[in-house]
């Protein structure tokens, strides 16, 4: 697993006029193939009057996933240009959709190439990224006495809690770095007088 990945903080729309057209790149989050496909027809939707709807999306931390569609604009024009901005941006996990309303200027390939491209790259600036860092799973589970002071210091301490649970004992779901496991431990030991025990799940991406 790739130690770390960059994803748009949020969804988003930007829209540009170049030579009286109208592009508008619409940004947003997807897990799955499926929702980037979801979100292209979202998108579509909401412009029926729009003369194309260009996408590019990519899925996986590794960017193993890579699609990208020019919808009758001339080949390589659109859909290839918007997904070399995502790559070289190194966004993953990210669908563009853009949206041209066509205003009567030929822009010609290597215009179009610009303006799609440059739309999309100035939807991320305007958006904004984020890095999710891999980190694995864990819980713990301590005494009903140490739980309130514990869950405390664990946030104090910048741990992300992820949920609590009050049963016979506490448990508290956290994320920890791999490489911060046996600090953990023993700041763990320490912390509840040797009373609480830590139970390592899988990994999975946070952000950093």
């Amino acid at each position: 697993m790739q130690e770390q990945y960059r994803t748009i903080a949020r969804e988003g729309v930007h829209e540009s006029e170049i030579n009286r057209s109208r592009f508008i790149c619409a940004l947003a989050p997807a897990a799955t193939e499926e929702e980037a496909q979801a979100f292209i027809a979202r998108v579509r939707k909401e412009h029926p009057a729009a003369g194309h709807h260009c996408f590019a999306y990519v899925i996986g931390a590794d960017a193993g996933v890579q699609k990208a569609s020019d919808d009758g604009e001339p080949g390589g024009t659109a859909g290839v240009p918007m997904l070399q901005m995502l790559t070289r941006r190194e966004v993953r996990y990210t669908v563009a959709v853009v949206s041209r309303y066509f205003g009567g200027v030929k822009l010609g390939a290597g215009g179009l190439i610009r303006a799609y491209g440059g739309v999309v790259g100035e939807a991320l600036d305007a958006v904004g990224t984020i890095v999710r860092r891999r980190f694995r799973l864990a819980t713990v589970t301590v005494d009903h006495q140490r739980a309130g002071r514990l869950e405390n210091d664990l946030r104090a301490t910048g741990h992300a809690v992820r949920e609590v649970r009050y049963a016979e004992a506490v448990t508290i779901g956290i994320g920890l770095p791999e490489a911060g496991i046996e600090d953990f431990r023993a700041w763990l030991a320490d912390a509840t007088a040797g009373t609480a025990t830590l139970e390592l799940g899988g990994e999975a991406y946070g952000d950093g």
